[in-house]
């Protein structure tokens, strides 16, 4: 009963993970220009609507909001509303610039249960196309949930849009 009990949690709280991603494929060196090209247009705050998806169909399973910050030099912030803060650190991560208005944005926290253990890790991947006047993008991608030994146990997907911050 007792094991029954802590697989239906564990799977719930593996479901939970992946309902909150927000973005993102390996990260190239980011281009800090500020050309109509790309490179650091995307830096700043996001607001991003995260809509998690069935990976096989495509169809929406839920949406919910969150915030993102890219900044000068590569590096990331994210939070969800997806997933109670108990549960999971703030995302950290990287970001570059593919070329023209493409981005690769790669993130990662650690996830907890009630009881405030350690349940392992998510890494989330997408790739996301700026729009040409620099206020808008969305993304596509996948969230990778690990056990704390490194083992891939769920993957996600996932799709965003977003307006800038200002």
């Amino acid at each position: 009963m007792k094991s029954n009990i802590v697989k239906m949690i564990g799977g719930m709280l593996l479901a939970v993970l992946v309902i909150s991603t927000l973005t993102l494929g390996l990260v190239s060196a980011q281009d800090d220009s500020k050309s109509q090209n790309g490179g650091g247009r995307l830096e700043g705050m996001w607001d991003v609507q995260v809509t998690i998806r069935n990976c096989q169909t495509g169809a929406a399973l839920r949406t919910t909001a969150s915030i993102g910050t890219f900044m000068s030099g590569g590096t990331s912030l994210d939070s969800s509303s997806g997933i109670p803060q108990a549960l999971k650190t703030p995302g950290q991560g990287v970001w570059g610039h593919v070329g023209g208005n493409t981005y690769r944005l790669k993130f990662k926290w650690f996830n907890f249960d009630p009881a405030g253990n350690y349940t392992g890790y998510t890494i989330i991947k997408h790739e996301a196309n700026l729009n040409p006047t620099a206020d808008a993008y969305d993304s596509a991608g996948t969230a990778e949930v690990y056990s704390p030994n490194g083992t891939l146990v769920f993957t996600g997907c996932s799709t965003t849009t977003a307006t800038r911050f200002e």
